[in-house]
């Protein structure tokens, strides 16, 4: 038998059913789950939808890190709509203030050779510790809460070797910063990344955490870290020694790609707007000025990442008119920043200090200042994330946010005057778990009713598709649209994410602020039209659930994104792929499409026939559904799907 990878032990060992083979569709087991609140009170109306008596996995955990402003009643009331439902289903539930999922999830439940489904692009920060950790939409995870396994594409495994040890001055931001550089956002998609050689050893767990969570940028499925000695270091400190195993690919193990990444090569690196894989390094922009460094998020929310800053900036003054803005990751992490004296450096210094959670990353505060330059170790710069619409928001590492807080302007950090500050993380257990309420006990929670403010709504219903699709092309945009551009986030977007009637109104806005207009004015349903990589970004299901209720019935582009593409399917949306990009270009806003009988097509073969009435002309696309994919999309959606098996 061939030696396998530690991508493929997982699966082996997670596996359903479905055949291993890159492209094939397969099932696997999940073990944990994580919702957050953006995308959480989705899951949960989904949960109430199946009619959910408990939990089904081995740990779930709801979160509330993204919806923290309470400026009136609808995110106080969705978190309490969220607590309720985490007692009514079993789940654990992390409060407001607690932090950012993905490092808290870290600290408490992660364990190396677990499966941890996601309703969130950034779950796949989890590989870090030797897990199979995947993002996907809150329908996905609802139904691996209620015990159904995750269907997903078998990957490629692309084995990246890090070898030799980080230069003074570089961090791990700097290494997929690297990566995005070599390969840009579409580099990753239908892999697994899985990262071995000797340089592993100089990385710590939440080094290896910055590296895995950016894996989402590139596209892929997920990104693997082994179970080492640094991982079993990590677990120690948490004081969860028992959770830690070994794990690792076998010998002579091999790959479908290989790259190699000689670490003492790196430099500074920074991505520039508008996309993470706009990616150059530091030194080529040095000199520009900046409104705003800020540090924190998903991205790099380690203990480290702070604390170097405040080593940074120990005794000296930010530069006038610039706003450094801390985001502490974890309420543990900002304890142990106060008891260690970083915090008070950081003030000190000028810094602005902000609760544990997501904040400035998702648009919630913290947002830039009209046309000038942001520097943030966030995940993304998509156009409009930070809050304000013409952002310039550059991503990079602590190090060069710390260095460019104090001189005013885009800064190598190897052009600092000092000794390079090099933080170790304590092995010493210092945890915090007074912010977690544990599952409630099943006799108790299945007394709990749902807590429903007046802007939480029940998720619509959608219909089966229909036997003739003739629909017209209200939109038609460019390659690399992320779901931040489908449906914003942010303070003004975010606490509708219960109210899908209400959301719907926030499709496009950025993009063609008539687009909700003309969907209203076409009852009959339409169509969107694409170009490649459609639906990057964050793995928001409203992106696909509200286009749907304004009528969206068929998207066509010459590719879509993994978790966007589920997400349509899910709620009853054809997604359709070209064979030819210039049929794509050849479609205008307004043309009639019309497609014969979809279902047999779809089922007679990978290839669907469109017709543009209004240009006399037809092209092929392809549809790339499994069978099963097929039979939801019939049913009208996955919800609709799953209540016709049990009936």
């Amino acid at each position: 038998m061939a030696a396998l990878t530690l991508t493929e032990q997982l699966i082996k060992q997670h596996l359903v059913s479905g055949d291993p083979t890159p492209g094939s569709e397969i099932a696997l087991r999940i073990d944990q789950t994580l919702t957050q609140d953006a995308t959480g009170t989705l899951v949960m109306l989904e949960l109430e939808a199946l009619n959910l008596q408990r939990a089904h996995t081995e740990v779930s955990v709801q979160y509330v890190d993204h919806n923290l402003l309470q400026e009136d009643h609808k995110n106080p009331d969705d978190h309490l709509f969220l607590e309720s439902a985490a007692k009514r289903f079993g789940l654990w539930f992390s409060r407001p203030g607690n932090g950012v999922s993905h490092p808290l999830h870290q600290q408490r439940f992660g364990k190396p050779g677990a499966t941890l489904l996601g309703s969130d692009s950034h779950t796949c920060a989890a590989g870090a510790l030797g897990m199979l950790a995947i993002g996907a939409g809150g329908l996905e995870v609802a139904m691996a809460i209620a015990g159904e396994p995750f269907y997903v594409k078998m990957p490629r495994v692309w084995n990246i070797r890090l070898e030799g040890d980080l230069p003074a001055w570089v961090s791990a931001k700097d290494i997929i910063l690297e990566l995005l550089r070599r390969h840009g956002v579409k580099g990753g998609v239908g892999y697994t990344l899985e990262y071995t050689g000797s340089g592993l050893e100089h990385l710590s767990a939440m080094d290896r955490h910055v590296i895995a969570n950016m894996g989402a940028e590139l596209g892929a499925t997920a990104s693997v870290f082994p179970s080492d000695e640094q991982t079993r270091r990590y677990l120690h400190s948490q004081a969860r020694p028992e959770d830690w195993q070994p794990m690792s690919a076998e010998p002579d193990a091999s790959y479908d790609r290989v790259e190699t990444i000689v670490l003492d090569t790196l430099e500074p690196m920074i991505a520039k707007p508008t996309s993470p894989g706009n990616v150059t390094t530091v030194r080529e922009v040095a000199g520009e000025p900046i409104y705003q460094a800020y540090v924190g998020s998903s991205a790099n929310p380690g203990f480290r990442d702070f604390a170097v800053v405040a080593e940074m900036v120990r005794g000296k003054r930010v530069a006038d008119g610039v706003s450094l803005d801390i985001n502490p990751s974890s309420r543990q992490i900002l304890t142990r920043l106060a008891k260690d004296g970083h915090l008070v450096a950081l003030l000190q210094a000028g810094a602005r200090l902000h609760q544990a959670g997501c904040n400035g990353c998702i648009g919630m505060g913290q947002a830039p200042a009209t046309g000038r330059n942001s520097l943030r170790t966030v995940p993304r710069n998509f156009p409009g994330r930070s809050g304000t619409r013409e952002d310039r928001v550059f991503l990079v590492s602590p190090e060069t946010a710390a260095a460019s807080a104090l001189t005013g302007r885009i800064t190598d950090p190897r052009d600092c005057e000092m000794q390079y500050p090099r933080i170790q993380d304590s092995e010493e257990p210092i945890t915090q778990d007074d912010c977690f309420l544990p599952p409630m006990d099943p006799p108790h929670a299945l007394r709990v009713d749902l807590v429903k403010g007046p802007n939480i709504h029940s998720l619509p219903e959608s219909d089966p598709i229909k036997d003739v699709i003739e629909v017209p092309v209200l939109l038609s945009v460019g390659d690399n649209i992320s779901t931040d551009e489908i449906l914003p986030a942010g303070a003004r977007v975010l606490p509708f994410r219960s109210n899908i009637p209400r959301i719907s109104e926030f499709v496009y806005v950025d993009v063609d602020p008539d687009y909700v207009k003309r969907a209203g004015e076409h009852q009959g349903g339409h169509a969107i039209v694409g170009g490649a990589n459609y639906g990057q970004g964050s793995s928001r299901e409203h992106a696909a659930i509200a286009p749907r209720y304004l009528g969206l019935e068929l998207v066509i582009a010459k590719s879509f994104a993994r978790i966007h593409w589920q997400n349509l399917v899910n709620f009853g949306v054809l997604p359709l792929s070209v064979i030819d990009d210039d049929d794509v270009e050849s479609l205008q806003q307004g043309d009639q499409l019309r497609i014969e009988n979809p279902m047999e097509q779809i089922r007679g073969g990978d290839e669907v026939t469109v017709q543009n009435v209004t240009r006399s002309s037809q092209f092929t696309t392809r549809h790339d559904l499994s069978a099963r994919q097929q039979d939801v999309l019939a049913a009208g959606g996955l919800i609709a799907w799953k209540r016709m098996q049990k009936s």
